[in-house]
């Protein structure tokens, strides 16, 4: 039978869950709503525990379906194949919260799986994954001592909001995922953009208020909905055992748990040694015996440690509790890749890569929000070796991805905006030792490999990891832990962040009772060993290196008008293409006119800047271009300023004196200087002469004299002279007096005389002859140079007047057969 309920958080947002109508079969199922994103959530455990397992056998899957988000897969097999980095990280997340919170004697297997099945493009379905696993579990007879809730908070202009929107959490400060029970947190899981502690903290607090409201409403749901839990076994009283096994090695351990007397690998060999010497005691041929030895020895050895860090106030290692183990740093210790570093924190040791791409090398993402690309990864690996042991290596793990994502978190904040650094970025952090917090010394190597790189970092980024051991009201907060006070602590709080701020944070807690100002005071300890991790980093390398690396990519940036996007790529992409064999480089192109060239060649780098460049320059007017005459014409010539780009160079601003000739200054071929005076539409306005006035100008030479009377309307009397004008002049031939013309009249109307329609339309065209600039003051019609501006101005005054006499006799012509205008022509 179908049963419903809903809770309602802060800011209106609700969750509504719902049981018996899907997945009946289940142990426990759990339909949960919010917004349109719906998850369906089952539990199931088996009926008897597995034997031979000394451990709880839990699994947690987490798929996203693409149809739930309306969209078919990509690639050839079109269906949902091994999960993504997403789906992965979020059953991780639904793993930790819950795992604590199972009896320790249990031991049946254990499988929750949610399934997304409807996703909006507002709320992010690892949340309501969570809250749904959390409801099936509690409905379910599986022996679950939840529930807990889940939600995320975000800091958006000084305000906190409960599960934030894809969109808000783009304008958010800090991005926050908190699980816990009703009475506590149990994990937190964050990023931010440099945020303080005490915003950390709050929003912790707010969020275990919305979990609050949460947790009730899935106890009232499974009260009313859920089965019976399952009855379980008591747990076996080891007391007697325990203490004789005290008594008998109890020294012996304490001693070989110094690991500031012994190194881990050998203090790891005398506890092994210890435990079996004191094996040989048990009767032989008892599985049971055996199997209660090692659950005692194992408590005995946490128990020393535990009361040494609360009572006697020592570590392991001895150390003070907030202090950090030797650090050690190189950078550059890699011939050929682009960036790396050796980061070496006492028995933990990350050697660190980092790899520039461009545009080209960005992952593609599918997800609910839509096609994304990632222009950071960050990838750990975590080899047997580091800890000395043999093992399979079949892939990347759930942890190493785990680990992987919060190091990318930790730097994302501080990466350089896209204009300032076109390069995708890969980070390789290769575990090469380990003995705590490899996930953090990951993060200070990454910082460390990037800067060596060249990538300007808003900031250095350093990590260090947080435990705590707490009895009662008894606490202790250590900085730093090693693998023991991670393995026996309470709590592992991991802190990334620069000097002004955390970036990232993630922390698993194993008990309850962690209050908020145990937070405060473990985060302001984290606080003091991250400015210390800094100050060792700072020494070694503390900003970008100026040059990067010869082998990398070497990337320019250029903008050019949208409009001439089609002209770089050319048709079917011919143009981009031959650029790009004929340099050898890589171009990208975007649909805002951005291009990133890349080559690791910087001749062939400049080559192709240089053909872009001339394949998409625009004129700018008033700006002096080298160009090439591509064609004369009687009024001026044509000159390529780019390729496929001419302007016109009028006759009049092709010299500073009169150019009779367009021929007798330029050829086609020549290269000549001209500067853009107007464009006009798709016209371009060439000068050369303002270009000859400015060169004149810088050399101090004199203004030549006019020649061709432009300013004035009238001829001057000589080319040549600089001095007085009566003086120097060259002979000139006398005028030879041409004898009048014979006055012509129009023909009388008669059968020879042909009647042209359309008279109005010569008319025009006789008025564009007036409007030609034509200046006939120079030469006479023999070709002769006048000998004085009068002259010149008889026969301009000679010309005009046979000219308007040619129009009137052709006007006259038509005039004389207007009678016959509307006749047919014949």
């Amino acid at each position: 039978m179908k049963q419903q309920t809903t809770v309602e958080l802060a800011g209106g947002k609700q969750i509504i869950f719902e049981t018996g109508r899907i997945a009946k079969q289940a142990s426990g199922a759990a339909f949960v709503t919010s917004g349109d994103t719906v998850v369906l959530a089952t539990a199931v455990g088996a009926p008897e525990p597995k034997e031979g397992i000394d451990f709880f056998p839990l699994t947690v899957e987490y798929r996203e379906t693409a149809y739930g988000g309306g969209r078919i897969p990509g690639g050839f097999i079109k269906r949902e194949g091994r999960p993504s980095e997403k789906e992965i990280l979020t059953s991780r997340q639904i793993d930790r919260p819950i795992r604590p919170l199972f009896p320790e004697t249990y031991r049946n297997e254990t499988q929750v799986v949610a399934f997304v099945y409807s996703a909006d493009k507002q709320n992010d379905p690892d949340i309501i994954a969570i809250n749904a696993a959390s409801c099936a579990l509690a409905l379910s007879d599986i022996p679950f001592q939840g529930p807990i809730g889940a939600v995320r908070v975000g800091l958006i202009d000084g305000a906190f909001v409960v599960n934030p929107t894809y969109e808000e959490r783009g304008k958010s400060v800090i991005n926050i995922t908190v699980a816990g029970t009703k009475d506590g947190i149990v994990m937190v899981e964050s990023g931010a953009r440099e945020a303080t502690e005490e915003q950390v903290v709050s929003a912790i607090e707010f969020g275990h208020e919305q979990i609050q409201k949460i947790c009730d409403t899935i106890i009232e749901f499974a009260q009313a909905a859920g089965k019976p839990k399952r009855s379980m076994a008591a747990a076996e009283d080891t007391s007697l055992y325990y203490d004789e096994l005290r008594k008998g090695v109890g020294e012996q351990l304490t001693d070989a748990l110094n690991t500031q007397k012994y190194g881990k690998t050998e203090s790891y060999a005398s506890i092994k040694q210890i435990k079996d010497e004191a094996k040989k005691s048990l009767p032989e041929g008892d599985p049971a015996a055996a199997k209660r030895f090692g659950k005692v020895f194992e408590l005995l050895r946490e128990n020393i440690f535990r009361e040494q860090v609360l009572n006697d106030r020592v570590r392991p290692d001895r150390r003070a509790f907030d202090e950090i183990r030797k650090i050690d740093i190189e950078v550059g210790v890699l011939p050929r890749t682009h960036g790396s570093a050796l980061f070496t924190r006492g028995e933990t040791q990350a050697l660190v890569t980092a790899t520039l791409g461009t545009a080209d090398d960005a992952q593609r993402l599918e997800s609910y929000e839509g096609e994304q690309k990632r222009r950071f990864m960050l990838h750990y690996n975590f080899p047997p070796y580091s800890v000395g042991e043999v093992g399979r290596m079949t892939g990347t793990g759930r942890r190493e991805i785990g680990h992987g994502a919060l190091a990318q978190r930790a730097l994302e904040a501080v990466l350089p905006d896209e204009k300032d650094s076109p390069y995708t970025l890969r980070v390789v952090s290769d575990i090469t030792e380990s003995n705590g917090s490899s996930s953090m010394a990951s993060v200070c190597g990454a910082s460390l490999a990037l800067m060596q790189a060249g990538i300007p970092l808003k900031g250095a980024v350093a990590g260090v990891a947080m435990g705590l051991v707490k009895e009662g009201e008894k606490y202790s907060i250590l900085t730093d832990i090693a693998g023991a006070e991670d393995h026996y602590g309470d709590m592992d709080f991991k802190v990334a962040g620069t000097r002004g701020g955390i970036t990232a944070l993630q922390m698993d807690i194993k008990i309850m009772g962690i209050t908020p100002q145990i937070m405060r005071e473990a985060l302001d300890q984290a606080r003091r060993g991250r400015l210390f991790l800094l100050d060792k980093m700072d020494a070694v390398i503390s900003s970008a290196s100026g040059e990067k690396s010869r082998y990398a990519p070497q990337i320019r940036t250029l903008q050019i008008p949208t409009d001439k996007i089609r002209d770089l790529i050319g048709p079917g992409g011919k143009v981009i293409r031959g650029i790009i064999e004929a340099t050898q480089v890589k171009i990208d192109v975007d649909d805002s006119g951005k291009v990133d060239v890349s080559s690791s060649d910087p001749d062939g780098l400049a080559r192709a800047i240089q053909m872009i460049s001339d394949l998409t320059a625009v004129p700018e007017p008033g700006k002096t271009y080298l160009g090439k005459v591509v064609r004369l014409a009687e009024f001026g010539a044509f000159v390529e300023i780019f390729p496929g780009t001419d302007g016109l160079l009028h006759v009049s601003e092709i010299a500073e004196h009169r150019v009779k000739d367009v021929k007798d200054e330029l050829r086609e071929g020549d290269q000549v200087l001209v500067k853009v005076l107007a464009i006009e539409g798709n016209r371009i306005k060439l000068s050369r002469k303002a270009v000859l006035k400015e060169q004149r100008a810088k050399l101090g030479l004199t203004e030549p004299e006019s020649q061709g009377g432009e300013e004035r309307g009238e001829a001057r009397s000589e080319r040549e002279g600089r001095g007085d004008r009566n003086e120097g002049r060259r002979e000139r031939p006398e005028r030879v007096e041409r004898a009048p013309r014979p006055e012509r009249t129009a023909p009388a109307p008669s059968e020879e005389t042909i009647t042209l329609e359309g008279g109005e339309d010569f008319d025009d065209d006789d008025e564009d002859l007036d409007d030609l600039d034509v200046d006939d003051t120079d030469e006479s019609e023999g070709g002769e140079e006048t000998s004085s501006t009068d002259a010149g101005a008889a026969d301009a005054g000679a010309a005009q007047g046979e000219r308007s006499g040619r129009r009137r006799r052709r006007r006259g012509g038509r005039r004389g057969s207007s009678g016959n205008s509307g006749a047919p022509r014949t």
